[in-house]
């Protein structure tokens, strides 16, 4: 016998303002409650001291999650200079301690250092794997694991300001940074330490600000639904939610497109390289988004064969 589907099939991102204090994983899990969704996956980890945007995947559009993962972000970040903690940010222990004693220009010519291509040593407490396990695992029992420098890029970094012992700036990196790095980074450069002691995630990629929810909204569209309505498997119950949701596509917004016909269609979603419509020329291995012609639905994103056809790589079940 079929084991019986726990949640809703629901499709699309909402974007979270993840609140200061717990995992992204149990807003994670919030969310889908909130949702009852069959299955949901976020993009991206904010540390329980981070707060802002976290785009939460719901059902299918988990399948291209990977793509926001790898999106720029920006941060809004405060830095505590004169000291350096085990962790980089305020939940760490103080490990040192030095006079501030720092100008303006200082600080500027210091920041300077840090924009456009830079190599970034991963922190021990970031959730990079050794051996399947995350590094803070081993941290957290005093242990060191030898980490190589990563190729990052700050595309712009501004001082919004600088007060005694205390620095706002505004981030806009490229996947992979880690900003408890950056500022711990920086404070050596300038010699006196640093940790962060806010940080808070504006934006990733270009999705819309004003789209994002508290979890304190959510959970008001939720408890809208009639309690006595016992069928919460019905889509029409969660219909004030579910608006609130953007298309999966616009995790991949950023690729190319092409459109197949019906009868691609069938093989696409069976895994087969089909021709595309039209005779646009894309390079080989590039990845590309795939729409159908009839129906204008989304199918998945593909990548270019070696003939020049668009095979699948993610699909989309509907």
């Amino acid at each position: 016998m079929a084991r019986k589907r726990k949640g809703r099939l629901v499709n699309g991102i909402i974007l979270l303002n993840k609140p200061l204090g717990g995992s992204s994983n149990h807003a994670l899990q919030q969310v889908k409650r909130i949702f009852n969704a069959a299955k949901a996956g976020h993009t991206g980890a904010l540390d329980p001291l981070a707060t802002g945007m976290l785009p939460i995947c719901l059902g299918e559009a988990t399948k291209f999650s990977q793509f926001l993962l790898d999106a720029d972000k920006t941060y809004s970040v405060t830095a505590k200079l004169g000291e350096r903690t085990t962790t980089s940010d305020a939940a760490g222990e103080i490990v040192e301690t030095k006079p501030v004693e720092v100008s303006e220009s200082q600080l500027v010519e210091a920041c300077e250092q840090f924009k456009g291509p830079i190599k970034q040593v991963p922190s021990m407490f970031s959730a990079l794997k050794h051996q399947g396990k995350p590094l803070y695992f081993y941290a957290r029992q005093g242990i060191d694991i030898p980490r190589e420098a990563r190729d990052i890029e700050i595309y712009s970094l501004t001082i919004d300001r600088f007060e005694g012992d205390e620095v706002d700036m505004t981030v806009h990196c490229s996947k992979g940074t880690y900003i408890r790095s950056l500022v711990d980074d920086l404070g050596q450069v300038l010699g006196c330490g640093a940790f962060v002691s806010r940080l808070d995630r504006t934006q990733v990629t270009d999705y819309p600000v004003d789209k994002m929810f508290t979890m304190e909204q959510l959970q008001e569209l939720r408890d809208k639904i009639d309690p006595e309505q016992q069928d919460l498997m019905d889509d029409a119950n969660f219909s004030e939610l579910d608006q609130h949701l953007l298309p999966m596509d616009s995790a991949v917004k950023t690729l190319e497109q092409v459109e197949i016909d019906l009868v691609a269609e069938g093989f696409f979603r069976n895994g087969n390289p089909v021709n595309f419509m039209g005779n646009a020329l894309y390079q080989e291995n590039g990845v590309i988004r795939v729409y159908s012609h009839e129906s204008g639905r989304f199918l998945g994103v593909g990548f270019i064969d070696s003939d020049g056809k668009v095979a699948p790589k993610r699909s989309v079940v509907w």
